[in-house]
């Protein structure tokens, strides 16, 4: 039985790209029976819950963030039923469920689009100046001459929100996921949906639209009646028990209209990317955990922090080496509110960046070159060929043998295990989850935290060793400390005073 209807203020969620994750039936996609399969490492982990990605019925012109039917599962991925097992293990296992949510767009082969209800939709004579965040514009022309709106691909039309069809149909979604015992939703492109009245150009600007996200208002995100949307669905969410949540995946222009998607009458979270954009560096890490801070008090709602996900190069990577990936997760893990994990960090698993191009699959490499596929690489659970898959969607890199969770299980050093260990003292240890922090005087390179009770957090991102005056043990650390005490290059520590 599950409990804490506030679970959600400090939980670590784990999210599972369905497709990438583990392959029950051998057919090189990752499937729900798979996902079920290892509830049991989940649980080993550490994890408070799973945010699945989508497993809707979907062409996969977008990874599946192109449903076709909301109400139903993929049959790469499974069956309904399927669903409901995964959901009564994982909550056996005192692991809840959170389902990621797609209303902006729906597919084109959704049945509305097929059937010509354009009213559902985003009609005009002709188009407007709007460009696709995927690259290229964001119209295209139907055999009638009309133009539709679609702000990713063209696979992917744009909803009519202000019409209020639409606005039930997605209303009776959340419900069919609830009654199905899902525990929330994570809620994609949360700043789409209301588009400004008239449709009016950008207007002029230096390179792609999509470079202005988070800088300014654009007439196509943020708008105001977006939060009205979010006021019909609160009462739904509050109406079933458990503390069923919701958090929003929204690119603003400012701490304040951020704290608009978040509230008792709006949604309960709303991603923090700045951490995750962060240089390694002291400088940039406190910049952010200030600045986030501060947001998160005008909010009302504790934050959440991420490093990586399906969208963004994997922190290994993006950091510069495993080392410095260890430590910042020791960072993350240690800051008051939520912790957000992409399947596969925890092993270690940098960004696979020499797919060859006619594999990747992302539209955004086919519109502007960019691809999000070399975040996506199936897991490798074995040190046997393959990796625990037969023929996999991508192809994965033979070295990640040595990655697998298979070689890492009794290594005590492993990735694997550090962030065991790392949970199992955050859920354990009074300091850590929500609460406040204390900066304690450290050197330029250096960033040095205490949360209370007793608990101090040191991260070196400098070039050579260092050793603050603090009295401790140390509870646990990303990588060997010195003889004398000292916190290496790279390396983060929590130390118990």
């Amino acid at each position: 039985m599950l409990g804490n209807d506030d679970w959600w203020r400090d939980a670590v969620v784990y999210q599972v790209y369905p497709r990438s994750f583990a392959d029950a039936d051998g057919d090189g996609m990752g499937d729900l029976e798979g996902v079920r399969a290892r509830l049991g490492y989940l649980a080993d982990l550490g994890v408070d819950a799973i945010w699945l990605s989508p497993f809707y019925t979907s062409p996969m012109a977008d990874g599946g963030y192109d449903v076709a039917d909301y109400r139903d599962v993929d049959p790469m991925f499974g069956t309904l039923t399927d669903f409901d097992a995964l959901i009564a293990e994982a909550h056996d296992k005192g692991i809840r469920v959170i389902v990621d949510l797609v209303p902006n767009h729906s597919s084109d082969q959704h049945p509305w689009f097929k059937a010509g209800l354009r009213d559902r939709y985003i009609f005009r004579d002709r188009p407007n100046d709007w460009e696709s965040i995927f690259g290229g514009p964001a119209w295209t022309q139907v055999e009638d001459g009309q133009w539709y709106l679609h702000l990713f691909a063209p696979e992917q039309p744009d909803l009519n929100w202000e019409n209020p069809e639409v606005r039930a149909e997605f209303r009776d979604v959340l419900r069919f996921w609830l009654d199905r015992g899902v525990d929330g939703f994570r809620v994609d492109v949360a700043h789409g949906m209301i588009k400004a009245a008239g449709l009016p150009d950008v207007g002029p600007k230096e390179g792609p639209q999509a470079e202005m996200l988070g800088d300014e208002q654009l007439p196509y995100f943020d708008q105001d009646g977006v939060h009205d949307i979010y006021r019909e669905w609160r009462p739904i969410l509050d109406s079933y028990p458990g503390g069923r949540m919701a958090v929003a995946e929204a690119w603003v222009s400012s701490a304040e209209r951020l704290a608009r998607y978040v509230g008792p009458d709006e949604l309960h979270q709303a991603f923090n990317f700045e951490f995750m954009m962060a240089d390694f560096h002291a400088k940039s890490f406190r910049t952010v955990i200030e600045k986030s801070l501060k947001e998160a008090e005008l909010v009302g709602a504790p934050t959440t922090w991420v490093l990586s996900n399906h969208d963004k190069p994997r922190h290994v990577t993006r950091h510069g080496g495993l080392a410095r990936a260890r430590a910042a997760t020791l960072l993350m893990l240690a800051l008051p509110g939520s912790a957000y994990l992409y399947n596969g960090e925890e092993l270690g698993l940098p960004e696979v960046l020499d797919l060859p191009d006619e594999l990747r699959q992302d539209p955004a490499f086919k519109r502007r070159g960019e691809s999000r596929d070399g975040c996506r690489v199936p897991l490798p659970w074995t040190t046997a060929p393959g990796c625990g898959w037969r023929d996999p969607w991508l192809p994965i890199p033979p070295e990640w043998t040595e990655l697998s969770a298979e070689a890492q299980e009794d290594d005590p050093a492993s990735t694997l295990n550090l962030y065991r260990a790392a949970l199992k003292i955050r859920r354990e240890h009074p300091a850590l989850g929500g609460g406040t922090l204390t900066w304690i005087d450290s050197p330029k390179d250096v960033l040095a935290i205490e949360r209370d009770p007793g608990l101090v957090v040191v991260l070196n991102t400098g070039e050579e060793p260092a050793r603050l005056d603090i009295a401790g043990r140390v509870l646990l650390s990303s990588g060997p400390l010195a003889a004398d005490g000292s916190i290496p290059p790279d390396t983060a520590a929590w130390i118990q005073r």
